[in-house]
């Protein structure tokens, strides 16, 4: 009689990983223009997350335009933190698929809430926190590793971004710029597979980080090519509206980061997962 409900207990807490929808391979193109309209639904507010994104690009720059590596890695770390940095946008996709207003309470709340009631659900929001942090640490790994593979391979030491281009990326005289792009792809992976869907699905449900990233790879497992082109296209319209001097993120920012909403409401089957209401906020 004891043991029946143990076993139940067991059960009910072993982390399930949610179905994955099928998708199709042109199906990230759909999000794209599904994130544009949710653009145009709140031009201001959305337009207003890539404005500073691309302020902080540009000061980045100032602060660090004759320091590669300082350089180097603040445009690393804003690429694997931008699941991150758009929680926001997706926010405000889920309150626009849901008929709710979206205004800058909503913003606010979205950045704000983890933090209400930390003390009595420290796996809340507290989540997205964490993830955070460890796509932080992912940053910080790929720059160590990129610098000490040019510091050993590179012909002269690098120290400004004309030096990396002048060495690096004009040379004739070998391949480091194509082997160091593809350590940058292989590294890159991981952390594509493991956050493609992370985010917005703790945002939007009750799951452990664990689940949420496993729900990830999940996804990138099932259908490759279609995750793979949509990392393809992440990638792309990230680094145009890197080079257009950042001003391009302007643009770029809400529109990626709107369609990464939608990448994982048509990914992801979350009809069997708790929710992460609002009511959760109130009074324990």
């Amino acid at each position: 009689m004891s043991s029946q409900p143990s076993s139940s207990s067991h059960s009910r807490h072993r982390p399930l990983l949610p179905p994955i929808l099928p998708i199709e391979p042109d199906q990230p193109l759909r999000w794209l223009v599904l994130g544009f309209r949710d653009l145009t639904r709140n031009p201001w507010l959305s337009l207003a997350h890539g404005l500073v994104m691309a302020l902080a690009g540009l000061a980045f720059t100032w602060l660090a335009h004759d320091r590669f590596w300082l350089l180097a890695g603040l445009v690393s770390a804003f690429m694997v933190l931008a699941p991150v940095l758009a929680t926001s946008l997706y926010a405000m996709s889920r309150a626009i698929e849901r008929g709710e207003r979206v205004n800058v309470d909503l913003l606010v709340s979205t950045w704000t809430r983890w933090n209400l009631k930390l003390q009595t659900q420290p796996d809340s929001y507290w989540a997205l926190i964490r993830f955070g942090l460890l796509l932080g640490l992912a940053a910080l790994g790929w720059v160590f590793t990129s610098s000490a593979f040019i510091a050993l391979m590179a012909p002269v030491p690098i120290h400004t971004p004309m030096d990396f281009v002048r060495h690096i990326v004009a040379s004739q005289e070998h391949r480091l710029f194509e082997i160091w792009l593809a350590l940058g792809g292989l590294m890159a992976a991981p952390v594509f597979a493991s956050s493609v869907v992370s985010m917005p699905l703790l945002l939007d449900r009750r799951v452990s980080v664990l689940a949420a990233v496993l729900t990830s790879w999940k996804a990138v497992l099932t259908y490759p090519v279609t995750m793979a082109f949509w990392a393809f296209l992440l990638m792309s319209f990230s680094l145009l509206g890197i080079f257009s001097l950042f001003l391009g993120l302007i643009l770029v920012v809400p529109v990626l980061g709107h369609a990464s909403w939608h990448a994982y409401r048509e990914t992801v089957d979350v009809s069997g997962l708790p929710a992460r209401l609002d009511e959760e906020e109130g009074p324990a």
